[in-house]
């Protein structure tokens, strides 16, 4: 590869590279939103925080496609260590970090509404009741005492 040509194509790698660390920094103000949301229970700013969030995702994969396909003709720049790309891992993890978190807030949400719903429909079968020979029985919670 001619060096003028080499050095565009470093030059095109730094630009993508650059490209992503702003993406990146965004999706990390999106996921801190998107945190604050889920705090709130603010259901449009979360709806908001979610499509954002997908938007930048899809923006990162078509970096990280065009990143890969400047290293292909120049595999020892991929060699090379770069601080440029270890700042950006960095960020991926740290992104993954926070979304992880959101996650566990709407997984243990999640669990929550169904614990509720699974009570007032009277089939909450993770408590079942011990009936007098000491059996197990998941049947509803409520039942009728006594007749009219």
């Amino acid at each position: 590869m001619s060096p003028p040509l080499r050095q565009e194509c470093i030059d095109a790698l730094a630009a993508v590279q650059g490209d992503m660390r702003l993406a990146l920094d965004l999706l990390t103000q999106v996921l801190e939103a998107e945190h604050a949301a889920l705090g709130q229970g603010d259901i449009e700013a979360l709806d908001h925080a979610g499509a954002r969030k997908q938007a930048l995702m899809q923006q990162l994969e078509q970096l990280d496609a065009e990143r890969r396909l400047l290293l292909q003709p120049q595999p020892q720049l991929q060699a090379t260590p770069d601080r440029t790309w270890s700042a950006i891992e960095q960020s991926l993890r740290h992104c993954q970090q926070l979304n992880q978190r959101n996650g566990g807030i709407v997984s243990q949400r999640l669990h929550w509404v169904r614990q509720a719903l699974a009570v007032l429909r009277g089939t909450d079968d993770n408590n079942g009741l011990y009936d007098r020979s000491g059996e197990l029985h998941a049947s509803p919670r409520s039942r009728p005492l006594a007749a009219a």
